[in-house]
């Protein structure tokens, strides 16, 4: 199902840089830096339809052996464990509204990102086993007019044993700031009240369409049971990552990334681009954490 979207900047809270980011469209255009595309990862790219050639299974070892090799691995992917302690987060831009979050405040030595997959269009059977046999954990953020289709391959996702959630990408996945307050409330509760039905539990993380919120945003997620805005630093294209800053992972970077299909990545499938999204966080060193753990 084709999800026409149009990107539109968005003001971040104070401490945050002020992006255009390319969340949630068809395109796979870079994230905008102050008017200036940020820089790629340094890797080369693969060919865009191409999907990355898995090593062969290995005849011996362990199940965790085999599975990173089924998926294009060289390496067993590390995962971050729960904190003991989790970490500070920025206050909250005022009475009466949640948190708004980019990055988790992590030690400069706490190498760990976080995976975060939007909207829902795209179901591939084939990602399911890749996040079970991975043991991925991803934060969802699903929008109900693309996802509700088979709110069932989220729910697999959700209990493939990866600790995987549920969370609020509104019904419609409009630019909230060009809504009126009861218009965003409407959609941020509507959600909620689509996602507890049919997944047991109201979310209270959130994710407004594109990044683009305002403080009306801020004050209809509070009253809808959100008490924490999750935005992103980089953004996972098809062969490779756009950053907000620089052009490399930070400590604590939460990442972008969508359910998408061939029609929306020139080709390519899912497959493709979270292998090539794994293979760059094995590249620059890092684990992958479960975000809700930190929050």
């Amino acid at each position: 199902m084709k999800y026409a979207r149009r990107l539109v900047a968005g003001t971040l809270t104070a401490g945050a840089l002020a992006l255009s980011l390319s969340g949630c469209g068809n395109s796979v255009d870079p994230i905008e830096r102050l008017g200036r595309k940020a820089g790629q990862s340094g890797s080369p790219s693969a060919s865009p339809s191409a999907r990355p050639s898995a090593a062969p299974s290995a005849q011996a070892g362990t199940p965790g052996d085999e599975a990173y090799r089924k998926w294009g691995l060289t390496a067993p992917l590390q995962y971050a464990p729960k904190p003991a302690q989790k970490p500070q987060l920025p206050k909250a831009a005022g009475p009466g509204k949640p948190v708004v979050v980019d990055r988790i405040p992590v030690a400069p030595n706490d190498k760990v990102v976080f995976l975060t997959f939007d909207d829902g269009a795209e179901k591939d059977p084939e990602f399911l086993k890749m996040a079970a046999d991975l043991k991925l954990p991803i934060s969802m953020f699903l929008t109900d007019n693309v996802a509700s289709s088979d709110y069932g391959y989220f729910e697999k996702l959700r209990d493939n044993g990866s600790n995987s959630t549920v969370n609020n990408h509104t019904l419609t996945h409009p630019n909230m700031r060009t809504l009126a307050f009861a218009a965003q409330k409407q959609e941020i509760c509507g959600q909620q009240e689509r996602l507890e039905k049919r997944f047991g539990k109201r979310p209270v993380l959130f994710r407004p369409p594109f990044g683009n919120y305002n403080d009306d945003t801020l004050k209809a997620a509070s009253e809808c049971g959100i008490n924490t805005v999750v935005l992103w630093r980089a953004s996972m294209q098809i062969n490779d990552f756009q950053y907000a800053e620089g052009s490399a992972l930070k400590p604590g970077d939460i990442i972008l990334a969508h359910f998408r299909g061939p029609s929306e990545l020139k080709g390519a499938t899912e497959i493709h681009m979270v292998t090539r999204m794994l293979q760059h966080i094995q590249e620059q060193g890092y684990k992958v954490g479960r975000l809700e753990d930190y929050l």
